[in-house]
């Protein structure tokens, strides 16, 4: 289950003068359909610990990988970083949200998939990851002290991956400030055929400093962030990223009035400065793409109790962000040159929204939260260039005509999106408990799938998230996507029951999905396994539906420990209505068995992880099948008075395994390591490390 606390908005000169009426923002809290994490941050990377709540990732950049929930991806999941929304600054998306946060600074977590109040958040249509950093601590003194502090490292044998974190915190009863920073480093990992799976190296560097205040009725706090990341290779990527700066700041201020009302407001500044290209041997090149964004947003909430079982969510919010995406010209290049390539060029995506929402107990065994969320979405994008005007090698300049074409056609767009929930929970008994759920929600394409021109093969091939070496081109006149989906939760077993079981069936129909339709064809190579496919984006319907199921079996303690069962199973389906073919990237049956071992401050665990073959793939992006495998992993933590040590080994067997939302190896094509587009292999074993030291 999950604790959802979220915010909302109205116009920002309202955000000090409500509370003199009486509004406060303490969060609430109420169960949800979701999975959710909590406690101290850990080592481990914020991928590897959504992976254990159920999210699926679509292979990228070793902190870039894009989410994926029930079959949809990247930003039709929305990810907020303590409240806060990102936009895509990026034609490869290789800076999602979920890259601005280390593993290590993460405090809670919580995965909504499918459903979510319209509360949560809007523009998604395949659920919400919440990630927090943010949470503020006192002290009963009106002095402010030192209260903790920790300094972790962690290492990785395969790539010799490394991090270190630390982090610092001071209260009084009034103030609490905290700092957090993670730096990572990964060389190249190997295979299980102990080959070097190319261009997957990479660092990073993340910082986060928070500061809060509050007395009896409110509080507000302030975050300041900012993300370095000097390289990352992508090897299903003909780009890597050369370098990204993101600098953020956020305010949260709540007041809580003695009637229980309550007022949440929320302001969010982000500015990106982003850069592709080439730094590495194991992929060369020479070409550079630029992006800058900026991005300013704010959410207002009230929250008034209309009697003991009711209570009303009243919001509005406001989301701008403002893109430019620029491809410098290469000095001496025939091809790129003279001019620079405007690919999008003062891009606006504008959202204004409001919402409500309804909260009702009707009865002890009974939890309704149902909604409406209207939401006011506006696109637009200035006049383009390509690099020439001039034909090339003799035939016609198909960019040059696809940026005159572009310039000419009414770029501004607007649509109105409406999402509708209803959630309910029964409790049958302490036991056992049925949430069923129905929802209406709608996301609007992005600025690269309207606004990206290019036709050329090089231009269409430096656009585009997914990881398959093809070509994609963008339409003005794309439709939003309407999702409506039906999900429910069987739960037997309290939570001190020795028995635990959960069975989640979810049915999910899309109209107008962001798909594609191919319109050409090209050939970098000397083979037919070296051919890609020129698309556009299009909108389809699709019909999506899945079925996870969690289980856990406690058994009796014994004097060496208390020993546990664990075991998972996840089933996606998904696939186009015209003609029944699957849609890209959709995960294989996985099956996931652990025995877990706990005595005292000793923790260990076995997990071995069964994943059937991908045989099911998207003819129109030439998606790879992948054969089945099999991963053990061992890990074992101790804690010791301040000090945490944890050991672990990664594909114990050393299995060899292609990874089924990877992508293909551009890297390894481009150097000459294979004549086509093999699937990106995964990781072989490593012995992994960390310690952690509280002060």
């Amino acid at each position: 289950m999950l604790n959802a606390h979220r915010f909302a908005p109205l116009p920002l000169c309202l955000l000090f003068a409500l509370p003199a009426l009486g509004f406060d923002p303490t969060v609430e809290e109420i169960e949800i359909t979701g999975r959710v994490l909590s406690g101290e941050p850990s080592a481990q990377s914020t991928e590897r610990r959504l992976t254990s709540e159920g999210v699926d990732f679509s292979a990228a950049g070793g902190v870039s990988a894009l989410p994926v929930l029930n079959g949809l991806g990247a930003d039709r999941v929305k990810v907020l970083i303590d409240g806060a929304e990102s936009g895509v600054a990026c034609a490869n998306q290789m800076n999602p949200p979920l890259s601005y946060i280390s593993g290590s600074q993460i405090e809670t977590l919580a995965v909504m998939a499918g459903i979510s109040p319209v509360s949560v958040a809007g523009d998604n249509i395949a659920g919400v990851i919440s990630v927090n950093a943010i949470e503020p601590r006192y002290t009963d003194s009106d002095q402010l002290t030192w209260q903790s502090g920790y300094l972790a490292g962690a290492y990785r044998s395969n790539g010799d991956a490394r991090q270190i974190s630390l982090g610092a915190r001071a209260a009084s009863d009034s103030i609490s400030l905290a700092y957090s920073g993670a730096f990572d480093d990964s060389k190249s990992y190997e295979d299980g055929r102990g080959e070097r799976v190319l261009d997957t190296l990479y660092r990073a560097q993340n910082h986060s400093l928070v500061g809060a205040w509050r007395d009896d009725s409110q509080q507000l706090a302030m975050k300041l962030s900012h993300q370095y990341i000097p390289y990352q290779g992508y090897p299903n990527q003909y780009m890597d990223m050369t370098e990204n700066r993101s600098t953020g700041l956020m305010a949260h201020y709540e007041r809580k009035a003695d009637d229980g009302r309550e007022f949440h407001g929320q302001l969010n500044v982000q500015q990106v400065e982003h850069a592709m290209g080439f730094f590495t041997e194991e992929k060369p090149g020479s070409m550079p793409m630029n992006t800058e964004a900026d991005e300013v947003s704010y959410k207002l909430r009230w929250h008034k109790p209309l009697n003991d079982q009711h209570t009303l969510l009243l919001g509005h919010e406001y989301h701008y962000y403002q893109l430019n995406d620029w491809w410098p010209a290469v000095e001496g290049s025939m091809m790129m040159g003279p001019n620079d390539y405007r690919n999008i060029t003062d891009g606006e995506r504008e959202r204004v929204a409001g919402y409500a929402e309804l909260r009702s107990r009707p009865g002890d065994a009974w939890t309704l939260i149902s909604g409406v969320r209207v939401e006011g979405v506006r696109t637009d994008a200035g006049k383009v260039q390509a690099y020439s005007s001039m034909p090339m090698m003799g035939m016609p300049n198909v960019d040059h005509q696809a940026a005159q074409a572009f310039n000419a056609a009414d770029r501004e767009r607007r649509d109105t999106n409406v999402d509708l929930t209803l959630l309910a929970r029964f409790q049958w008994s302490e036991a056992q408990s049925l949430e069923a759920g129905i929802a209406r929600k709608q996301r609007s394409p992005n600025l690269y799938e309207r606004y990206s021109w290019g036709r050329g093969v090089m231009a269409s091939t430096m656009v585009g998230w997914f990881g398959d070496g093809n070509g994609y081109v963008g339409r003005i006149d794309l439709e939003p996507e309407t999702a409506y989906t039906l999900s429910a939760r069987y739960r037997l077993g309290a939570e001190d029951s020795p028995v635990q079981l959960s069975i989640s069936p979810y049915y999910t129909e899309v109209d107008d999905y962001v798909d594609v339709d191919l319109i050409g064809t090209f050939n970098r190579g000397d083979s037919s396994a070296s051919e890609r496919h020129l698309l556009q984006f299009s909108n389809q319907d699709v019909t999506l539906y899945g079925l996870d199921v969690d289980a856990r079996y406690r058994l009796t303690s014994l004097a060496i420990g208390q020993f546990s069962l664990e075991g998972a199973l996840d089933y996606r389906r998904g696939e186009r209505d015209r003609d029944g073919e699957p849609v890209y990237q959709i995960p294989p049956l996985s099956v996931q068995f652990a025995l877990a071992h706990t005595l005292d401050n000793w923790e260990n665990r076995l997990t071995v992880e069964w994943v059937d073959e991908k045989d099911r793939v998207d003819r129109l992006r030439k998606e790879n099948t992948t054969g089945q495998y099999t991963l053990v992993n061992l890990s074992t933590r101790y804690e010791w008075e301040r000090v945490t040590l944890s050991l672990g080994v990664d594909n114990l067997l050393d299995e060899y395994y292609e990874q089924p939302l990877g992508g293909v190896s551009i890297a390894a094509f481009r150097t000459g390591a294979s004549e086509g587009f093999d699937p990106v292999p995964g990781a072989g074993r490593s012995l992994n490390a960390g310690v952690r030291y509280r002060f």
